[in-house]
C-alpha cells in the first residue's frame, strides 16, 4: 500500500493525523503533498492549525 493509501485509510478509519504521526506511522516526510494529492481526487479535507507548547504551528488533518 502507498503512503497515500495509508494515510487515506487512517483518516477514513476517524483519526486525525498531524506530521509527527505521518513520519512516525508511515515514514512519510511531506503530509502536507499526500493531503494535497488527495483532496486533488475529492476528498474534504480539514486542516486544524494549533500551537504547541514550544510555539510552534501544527496541522492536523481530518476527513470530513
Amino acid at each position: 500500500m502507498s503512503q497515500k493509501q495509508e494515510i487515506l485509510a487512517h483518516l477514513k478509519a476517524g483519526k486525525g493525523m498531524t506530521p509527527i504521526d505521518a513520519l512516525s506511522k508511515f515514514g512519510c516526510l511531506r503530509l502536507g503533498a499526500r493531503i494535497y494529492e488527495l483532496r486533488g481526487e475529492g476528498y474534504n479535507i480539514l486542516a486544524q492549525r494549533y500551537h504547541t507548547p514550544n510555539g510552534a504551528i501544527v496541522a492536523r488533518y481530518n476527513l470530513i
